[in-house]
């Protein structure tokens, strides 16, 4: 099928009419929410080293860090609560965004080569979300989550599916998967987006459908993360990584 979207980071850094690497920067700033990102030998590599601060340090609980880039921002005047994906009632801007829409795909199909380096306590995702230019355009497609700590010799448990957040037309269907694979290797995450169902594989092999996924055009976030409190003992000096070798659309 032919390629509408591609980024196989060929370049000598990072595509800034696509990407903004930043994670969620309206409910605390760009400057706190800068990712630590690297392109290089045709990779975009998240990283989280062990001086990064917290994001919302003096708000989000569990405490977490995270290195992560998006394909579109925006946000409404500071104090307002418009913005995208807040993690609690109430929640108001901090510093107003400008608005940026590099990349916001809509019933398609997507693919993720990428691998990643966990600790017990840290996490990697990709997932699609609305933009919330109307509020209830916040649903979520997960492409994968993968949490460090379930991880064994051999095989590690994938989520995947849809969160409803603030769209009371989608349902709430997430679930996570043990499969046979070192997410440390290289694999092809992808989905399949209709307006009836949404098809989600890992290298080729069916993982689960969701129906009912949201319809609307959506950004996509990549990030890396770390829960300092998640795994008490876990090395605190572990540099958790996600690294993306391709990520593609087609029609």
């Amino acid at each position: 099928m032919p390629s509408v979207f591609h980024d196989d980071f060929d370049g000598p850094g990072l595509d800034r009419s696509v990407w903004l690497p930043h994670y969620l920067p309206a409910w605390c700033s760009l400057e706190s929410s800068a990712a630590d990102v690297e392109v290089r030998d045709s990779c975009l590599t998240l990283r989280i080293a062990p001086e990064q601060g917290l994001w919302c340090a003096d708000d989000h609980q569990p405490p977490l860090r995270v290195s992560g880039v998006q394909s579109g921002n925006h946000s409404g005047p500071v104090g307002s609560t418009i913005g995208q994906q807040p993690f609690r009632e109430g929640l108001t801007v901090r510093e107003e965004q400008e608005t940026f829409w590099g990349w916001t795909p809509r019933l398609t199909s997507l693919e993720v080569v990428a691998r990643m380096d966990l600790s017990p306590r840290s996490m990697a995702s990709c997932w699609l979300v609305g933009r919330e230019l109307d509020p209830r355009e916040s649903a979520e497609i997960c492409l994968f989550e993968v949490f460090g700590d379930t991880l064994q010799a051999g095989s590690a448990e994938v989520g995947a599916g849809l969160h409803a957040f603030r769209d009371p037309d989608v349902p709430e269907d997430f679930a996570t998967t043990r499969l046979p694979i070192d997410v440390a290797e290289f694999h092809t995450y992808a989905l399949d987006w209709t307006a009836d169902e949404v098809r989600f594989s890992v290298d080729g092999k069916p993982l689960r459908t969701c129906a009912s996924p949201p319809a609307y055009p959506m950004q996509v976030i990549l990030a890396v993360f770390d829960f300092p409190e998640r795994a008490p003992g876990a090395d605190p000096d572990h540099v958790p990584r996600l690294v993306v070798d391709r990520i593609r659309e087609t029609a």
